[in-house]
């Protein structure tokens, strides 16, 4: 590579052919990343040297979406060192926060900063690190933690401890700059829903209500004003019909009663028993397009068998979510410890463009390799 040194900032000439993955050496790449700000090919632009020094020359609010997970803390040396080989888990935390000062720097308001870290015993006590970090970045960042999702990765590794449990989790959180007003697509990650179908000329739901026992526990209440009651009839007559008619695929009614609350009988707390309490019923509406994940995900962890480059079992499927979710179509994703590219090789895959960051040439050499 050859290095412009007339240049204050020293970017490395273009390595790939065009729509090919790029590499560059990053110290002060602007050019570089304006270029491929404008480039419309999904290849990811790939920038070796430590993170802070790298993002410190991205234009501020460039990036839509970081999606990343940082080395663990004195578990590993990876290669070419940097974080993680810390002394103290204090020094993990506080250089972790000065590189995520950086990236809530180049983050968009409407952008969304997903973390997926994992612990560290040390003395034969957890460290919490994962805790550690989240609390530090929304107490001195000012960061707004929207999840916490649970990793179930669903087999460990090998543990030959007799005095405690074995861990199969790791934690990933959504982060964002403003609690209101940032990218989110929610149906771009609901499950397709089942569909209503006719049996024996009545609609039946989803999941095969069909009416007939609301019906009836509105004709026998005797919680229930004949006024209700007629209400209660229209709704669940209009509810089937919206059913029928593919408005809804699914639902249920909540009765005076008959069934209690969702979330709490107290009218002042919840509007739902303040419905209940003045109509005597509410219905609640499944999504017609699907149900949203939950913060529990449930996936096998990378198969490293067979590798010779990077320990990291964090998956390719662990990225779908947030990039769909929170980047938009014409949006850019960054991963400031990309290592081999698996945040790089969802986001072309889900047709998103990215940036990948890491202080390995090898690992990043590996990445351009994937994304080929």
């Amino acid at each position: 590579m050859n290095l412009d040194r007339n240049s204050h900032d020293l970017v490395a000439e273009d390595v790939a052919e065009e729509g090919e993955a790029r590499t560059f050496v990053a110290e002060g790449f602007g050019p570089a990343f304006k270029k491929f700000q404008k480039s419309s090919a999904l290849a990811p632009l790939l920038l070796q040297g430590d993170a802070v020094r790298v993002l410190s020359a991205l234009p501020d609010a460039c990036i839509d979406t970081v999606m990343t997970s940082p080395p663990y803390w004195g578990k590993r040396e990876y290669h070419g060192g940097g974080i993680g080989l810390e002394a103290d888990y204090r020094d993990f935390v506080k250089d972790l926060l000065a590189i995520f000062a950086e990236v809530k720097r180049v983050l968009k308001p409407t952008g969304s900063f997903w973390l997926n870290l994992g612990d560290t015993y040390n003395g034969k006590g957890l460290i919490g690190i994962p805790w550690r970090v989240a609390f530090a970045l929304t107490d001195q960042q000012g960061w707004v933690m929207r999840n916490h999702v649970v990793w179930n990765k669903l087999k460990g590794g090998m543990d030959n401890s007799v005095d405690r449990l074995g861990n199969v989790h790791e934690s990933v959180f959504h982060f964002v700059k403003q609690p209101k007003g940032y990218y989110y697509d929610a149906d771009a990650i609901r499950s397709k829903p089942r569909e209503a179908k006719i049996v024996n000329g009545a609609v039946v739901s989803a999941t095969g209500v069909s009416g007939v026992r609301y019906r009836r526990q509105i004709e026998l209440s005797t919680a229930l004003s004949q006024y209700e009651k007629q209400a209660a009839y229209a709704a669940l007559d209009q509810m089937l019909a919206d059913v029928a008619a593919g408005k809804n695929a699914d639902f249920r009614m909540v009765i005076r009663g008959q069934q209690r609350t969702t979330h709490s009988d107290s009218a002042k707390v919840s509007g739902r028993a303040k419905e209940l309490r003045d109509k005597g019923f509410y219905i609640l509406k499944y999504h017609p397009k699907g149900s949203k994940p939950f913060d529990v995900w449930d996936i096998i962890p990378e198969d490293t068998q067979g590798r010779k480059l990077h320990f990291a079992p964090y998956p390719v499927d662990l990225c779908r979510i947030p990039i769909l979710a929170t980047c938009p179509r014409d949006g850019i994703v960054l991963d400031p410890f990309c290592g081999t590219g698996t945040t790089m090789y969802a986001a072309r895959m889900l047709q998103r463009k990215s940036v990948g960051v890491d202080i390995s040439h090898e690992y990043l050499s590996a990445a351009r390799q994937r994304c080929m």
